[in-house]
Parts: C-alpha cells; sequence; structure tokens
C-alpha cells in the first residue's frame, strides 16, 4: 500500500500525461499539498520517468474540476498557448453574476469552455429537461458574449485532434483583441 502522494507520483511516471495531470489535479483538489509531492519527488530522483513526473506535478492545478479541463489544461501548455486562468466568476457592468467559465484569458478577452456530455446529463437541475439545460446554456453563452468576450468551445473529440483546439482559441484571441 503507498500514499495518496507516491500512487499519483507513480502514475505520473507511467501513463500518459494528460492522464497523470488529471489524478495530480484531483489529488490536490481532495486537499493533498503541492509540498508533499516535491518531497516525494525528491526522495524519487533516479527512478525511472522522474523527468515525465516532474512535467505533469508542474501542470497540477486543484482548480480543474473535471479530467476534461485536466486535460485542456494539459493541450492548452502543449500546444504553447498562454496559461489560462480557472473556475473565474464574469459579472456585467453593473456587478451582476453572470457565469463562471472554465478558462479565462482577461487580457485576450477570451473564455474557454470544455463540454463533455455530463454537463448536460447527471449535472442538469432536478427536473430540468435537456432542452431547458441547452437553452440556459445559449443564454448564459449569449449574456457572456454581450460583455464583449470571445468564447471558444471544445468537446472530448477536440482534445485528441492535435491543433484544433489551438487554433480556435487563437481566432479566439485575434477577434479579441481587435
Amino acid at each position: 500500500m503507498t500514499s495518496l502522494a507516491r500512487t499519483v507520483l507513480d502514475l505520473c511516471r507511467t501513463v500518459p500525461i494528460e492522464q497523470a495531470v488529471a489524478a495530480g489535479d484531483r489529488s490536490l483538489a481532495f486537499g493533498l499539498v503541492r509540498a508533499v509531492f516535491e518531497d516525494c519527488l525528491a526522495r524519487m530522483a533516479r527512478w525511472p520517468g522522474i523527468r515525465q513526473a516532474r512535467r505533469a506535478v508542474a501542470l497540477f492545478d486543484p482548480r480543474s474540476e473535471s479530467p476534461g479541463e485536466s486535460v485542456s489544461r494539459v493541450r492548452l501548455h502543449e500546444d504553447g498557448l498562454p496559461a489560462p486562468e480557472l473556475q473565474q466568476d464574469i459579472y456585467d457592468e453593473n456587478g451582476r453574476f453572470i457565469a463562471r467559465v472554465d478558462f479565462y484569458w482577461k487580457e485576450r478577452r477570451t473564455i474557454g469552455e470544455f463540454d463533455g456530455k455530463i454537463k448536460y446529463g447527471k449535472l442538469r437541475k432536478p427536473g430540468q429537461s435537456l432542452e431547458d439545460a441547452i437553452y440556459a446554456e445559449k443564454l448564459r453563452e449569449d449574456a457572456i458574449r454581450d460583455l464583449g468576450w470571445q468564447v471558444v468551445r471544445w468537446i472530448w473529440a477536440d482534445l485528441y485532434r492535435r491543433g484544433v483546439i489551438r487554433d480556435r482559441v487563437l481566432r479566439a484571441f485575434a477577434r479579441g483583441s481587435s
């Protein structure tokens, strides 16, 4: 039996970085602290896969709320895009809450949203139909756009089609800065 930190680091050494970061993000969200990983990494300095583990640990962020968001961050990083802020609240000019967004590039006036099927399934409000959930999301996005933000969306399949997300985000950056 190993500790949570050791288990996560073993994953970081042996599985693809997307899976490793998702596991690490979750462990931080559950209360593990980065210093514990750093201590374990120091003790594992000569172990196979340690460089890969260090790369993964550098990307851990407890603010990722789903594996899809974790994998998205890895892809954004690999594509050379600036690191976004995560889970940012958006307010209108009167201070009224509009939305909480997954990825936020303030200086580029761009929002990124990862959409998994669960968002429109298990996460619906009690009694809310699929149609109502989709309509509410459309209204939410309209409100964000009305404030002058660019919105980029992607799904699981896009994460594994190299360059798709990068190109969408870069086009949004260009629109957001004009």
